[in-house]
């Protein structure tokens, strides 16, 4: 006897796998990074103190990531660095994809010379050394924590922006906006009406994978010596720190706060990916 299995019934069992994976890597990256931020509440600063009688420990069971040369924990001191980059990447990358998605609404809605002066900003965005324009405005802004949120969200919208101002022009040709036009309605109302609801995923995934590019570039300029008080332990300025002591052979100092730092990215970026999978309906469907 051959038994027949429906074409329709596999079909519906792979999707409803797939997205049952998509719904646990969302679930799982968002419980990790929840997980960095609280703890800083849950651990204090007790391992922020220096304690000189064990300094520079490798890891072990007492103290994972180790302790510095001051005898302060490196998972305490790792925790609290990446939680205040966190904040701060989240707070900066929120503006950042504010304004792209303002933007990108306002080029692909209203057109014309709009439009064209905000693609000509855009370029002249992609065209410059982002790194070399991150520096001049963190420093133009007086460095610090507001230097750094200035910098981010002034020079990550770009991308946003363009997918955004694509997603829009695809929508205003569609037969309801044209209809809406000839009734008469403005440009912002058929912004709000039409093309916000459409944008809305795109908001989410963008605002998502905005996030790692945010405390990277956060970092980077925290261990240059722009961003961040030294005083303050940012993932940045322990990395920095480290460069001093891994030639010594005090290898955990940078490489195990290195690892947590990929580690936050590319949970963002799994989040983002899976949240764009979800969304889609080519992918969330097929």
């Amino acid at each position: 006897m051959t038994i027949t299995v429906p074409f329709d019934h596999v079909s519906r069992s792979l999707r409803n796998n797939r997205r049952q994976r998509t719904l646990w890597g969302i679930a799982l990256c968002t419980l990790f990074l929840l997980a960095v931020i609280v703890s800083t509440w849950v651990i204090g600063d007790g391992g922020l103190g220096p304690v000189l009688t064990q300094r520079n420990q490798p890891p072990s069971v007492a103290h994972p990531f180790g302790t510095d040369w001051l005898g302060r924990d490196m998972l305490s001191r790792s925790l609290h660095g990446l939680s205040l980059s966190l904040r701060i990447g989240l707070l900066a990358a929120a503006i950042s994809a504010l304004i792209g998605t303002g933007l990108g609404l306002a080029a692909g809605t209203l057109g014309g010379w709009v439009d064209a002066v905000i693609t000509w900003i855009i370029d002249v965005f992609f065209s410059l050394p982002h790194l070399v324009l991150l520096i001049l405005i963190a420093f133009a802004a007086g460095g610090g924590t507001p230097g750094v949120i200035i910098a981010v969200a002034l020079t990550h919208w770009t991308s946003l922006a363009r997918v955004i101002r694509a997603e829009v022009l695809q929508v205003n040709s569609s037969d309801y906006v044209k209809i809406s036009h000839r009734f008469g309605r403005s440009p912002f109302w058929i912004a709000r009406h039409h093309m916000v609801p459409h944008i809305i995923p795109q908001l989410i995934v963008g605002l998502i994978l905005l996030f790692p590019h945010a405390i990277l570039h956060e970092a980077a300029l925290s261990f240059i010596g722009i961003g961040l008080s030294p005083h303050i332990p940012a993932i940045g300025i322990i990395l920095a720190e480290s460069m001093r002591h891994l030639s010594t052979g005090y290898w955990w100092l940078g490489i195990m706060p290195g690892l947590l730092l990929l580690l936050s990215v590319k949970s963002f970026d799994w989040l983002g990916e899976n949240m764009r999978a979800l969304l889609d309906p080519k992918t969330s469907q097929g």
